[in-house]
């Protein structure tokens, strides 16, 4: 007996997200009963979509085609932040922040303990969740609320880019800022052996890839894409089909069940749409501090159509606090887990990193409007 609630405490401490939302799914059904109305309230393009790029991430990042890039790419120089800045920054534009960070905080602390120099590792770390965060916000596919914000408000996605080129071109110029002003390094030659997996593995891997872009573009139905790639992988990797996100998926159907049934309750639905009105941006960043960006996106999208406001408002408001981005906490974990130590310094380091880069997005998007 005691084992099993130690299993629910660690579940409920690993999965906090997760079960807030279903809390708060299972809440709202004593004020709307459930229906098969609610099937409606969910995106399935949106989870469709995103389950495809997570499989194919994971059949990647499983390839080690990450790993390998970042390897070639420290190879012959000199360890510097800077490298791994640009490694997280821009693959995580394209492979989602949380598999860039998943990938790259690990790889970047083994590249620092064989260059003896773990003293750095609060602030690349701290820079890498930084990184992630910021240069996700350019594309679609840079993380979970892009790509259900894109999808719901019906953008293109060059239009979708050009909204967030500024403040991704202004918070990646701190970011080299910061990396640049940092006391050097001493010079040393890394060399981090990673090997690639099959060419086969890879040629299916770039097929996948080149298939959901497809449904992001809106050339194929997204649920045809995510069915095609569950059959292959059922029969070809059941490991990579195991190892995608379920709990992100969970919480995204969970919070459009609760969304679904405030819409339908006149009172909560009017006292939020006057909320938003005029201050879509600022709210939606706030709310991100508390509930992190993720639900956010999804609970505001509910009740205002001011999507490019929304869409700032989400991305920007993922910096600031440990919480406003589920991704923070990724890295966060993984520094923890090798320094444990040494918590309270990186969440000095990541609060007065994240607030000040905060304070100039926004400054920006005021310039801006």
């Amino acid at each position: 007996m005691r084992g099993i609630v130690k299993n629910c405490i660690g579940f409920l401490k690993g999965e906090a997200v997760l079960c807030a939302a279903a809390a708060l799914a299972l809440f709202s059904c004593f004020f709307v009963p459930p229906s098969l109305a609610y099937f409606s309230y969910i995106d399935w393009d949106s989870l469709a979509l995103l389950f495809s790029l997570m499989a194919v991430m994971k059949g990647f990042q499983k390839a080690g085609v990450f790993l390998y890039l970042g390897g070639r790419m420290l190879k012959r120089a000199a360890y510097s932040r800077s490298v791994m800045l640009i490694l997280v920054f821009i693959f995580s534009m394209f492979i989602t922040n949380d598999v860039s960070l998943i990938t790259f905080v690990p790889f970047g602390l083994i590249v620092l303990k064989m260059a003896g120099m773990e003293k750095w590792a609060v602030r690349l770390v701290v820079l890498q969740t930084a990184a992630a965060n910021l240069g996700s916000m350019l594309t679609p596919m840079g993380n979970p609320q892009n790509l259900y914000l894109y999808a719901v408000s019906g953008m293109g996605f060059f239009e979708f880019c050009l909204l967030m080129l500024p403040y991704v071109l202004l918070s990646g110029g701190c970011l080299a800022l910061m990396a640049a002003l940092g006391k050097r390094a001493p010079v040393v030659e890394v060399d981090v052996p990673f090997e690639l997996g099959s060419r086969k593995t890879l040629v299916f891997c770039s097929l996948g890839f080149v298939i959901c872009l497809l449904g992001i573009f809106n050339i194929l139905p997204p649920v045809a894409i995510a069915a095609a790639v569950a059959v292959f992988l059922i029969f070809a990797d059941r490991e990579v089909l195991v190892g995608v996100d379920y709990s992100l998926l969970g919480t995204f159907i969970a919070f459009f069940i609760f969304i679904g049934n405030l819409g339908c309750i006149e009172g909560f639905r009017n006292f939020l749409a006057e909320l938003l009105a005029g201050h879509v941006r600022m709210v939606a960043v706030l709310a991100s501090q508390i509930m992190s960006n993720v639900p956010a996106a999804l609970l505001l999208s509910g009740f205002t159509e001011q999507w490019s406001e929304l869409i700032i408002g989400c991305n920007l408001g993922g910096l600031g606090t440990l919480i406003a981005s589920m991704t923070s906490l990724i890295s966060y974990k993984l520094f923890i887990k090798e320094y444990p130590g040494r918590r309270g310094n990186y969440l000095i380091w990541f609060t007065l990193c994240n607030i000040g880069l905060l304070a100039l997005t926004l400054a920006l998007g005021f310039l801006l409007a």
